[in-house]
């Protein structure tokens, strides 16, 4: 993956990758829990997006159900690497699933699933 594109690219798309997946996450985790639940994964997921919904606060509209306003702020960072990235790197259309993150994932799996 590193002679396809640049470190900052990889770095990049791997930093914005996670924090759209943890949102991803959060909204899932929502569906059957409570924000102040005990649960650990719970906790941590509250804790490393609440600073991602303040940021998007002044633009998330108030009529969205609480739960899904995680998902809502995923789906910025998805527009980022979907359009923003190849626009930045000067390709057209990278195509579905290219996302580098998301890339080496399914080679981890493909490879531990055929062993």
């Amino acid at each position: 993956m590193l002679e396809a594109f640049p470190l900052w690219v990889l770095v990049t798309d791997y930093v914005l990758g996670v924090v759209m997946w943890t949102l991803i996450g959060r909204t899932g985790m929502s569906l059957f829990l409570p924000e102040d639940s005990s649960f650990f994964f719970m906790r941590f997921f509250v804790k490393a997006t609440n600073p991602m919904l303040r940021l998007f606060n002044p633009i998330t509209p108030g009529f969205l159900v609480r739960a899904l306003v995680p998902l809502y702020v995923a789906w910025f960072f998805f527009l980022f690497r979907f359009y923003v990235m190849p626009w930045l790197l000067g390709y057209e259309v990278m195509g579905m699933l290219s996302f580098p993150l998301e890339g080496d994932i399914a080679k981890f799996i493909y490879q531990f699933g055929s062993r």
